[in-house]
């Protein structure tokens, strides 16, 4: 694909979530500013501008891109906030919430993932954002508190390290439900010390595994 063509391919996959009414502008906006054939393998480039998943490295995927909207937009991003990621994957999600956010958080269990989103997001000299790998169920308490936390693995729950991380009425946006199921994509806020969610939609997601991964 040349680049001529492949900026054809963003805007259309653009007018397409607009179509969709997903998000808005802005949200929009970072998503055709993100070249999302950087963050695929050369064997499935061709999907990169389909709004659909597509195979990563280590078994994973990477949402479609209606979904990826739909998330960053439930998360309200301001310029000055912090944001926690769990599960980079292939650094998709964490170059669009670096367009948006003041400073991303982003914790994977697999290396080999991380140091490729590492990688890629410093092609695009997005430099906004601080990688760790570690277990996505603990959090990174050492930057904690944060003002929205995504979650792009699903649990049966969020995790109650996560819910303690976040500031007051700040927002999670996270996957919930059981490992080859239908998920419910929740938005919750924190109120006191526990969450109030709203459903966004249904979603199938990779389950949000824990430790660090032995290999890769």
């Amino acid at each position: 694909m040349t680049p001529e063509e492949e900026a054809i391919a963003r805007a259309e996959l653009a007018m397409n979530l607009r179509r969709q009414n997903v998000a808005g502008h802005k949200v929009l906006a970072a998503l055709e500013s993100v070249p999302r054939s950087l963050f695929l393998s050369a064997e499935h480039k061709a999907l990169a501008y389909a709004d659909r998943a597509a195979p990563i490295e280590c078994g994973q995927t990477v949402s479609q891109p209606a979904v990826v909207a739909q998330m960053t937009e439930a998360l309200e991003l301001g310029p000055n906030d912090r944001v926690l990621e769990i599960g980079t994957g292939s650094g998709y999600q964490t170059a669009i919430l670096a367009r948006l956010a003041g400073h991303v958080y982003s914790v994977e269990r697999y290396r080999l993932l991380s140091d490729l989103a590492r990688e890629r997001l410093s092609v695009l000299k997005l430099d906004n954002v601080d990688f760790l790998v570690g277990d996505g169920h603990e959090g990174w308490a050492e930057h904690a508190p944060y003002d929205r936390i995504i979650v792009t693995a699903a649990a049966a729950a969020v995790p109650e390290a996560l819910v303690e991380q976040l500031v007051p009425e700040g927002i999670l946006v996270a996957p919930v439900g059981a490992e080859g199921m239908v998920q419910e994509l929740l938005k919750c806020r924190k109120a006191g010390e526990g969450l109030v969610g709203e459903h966004i939609a249904d979603v199938r997601f990779v389950p949000l595994v824990p430790g660090i991964a032995g290999r890769l």
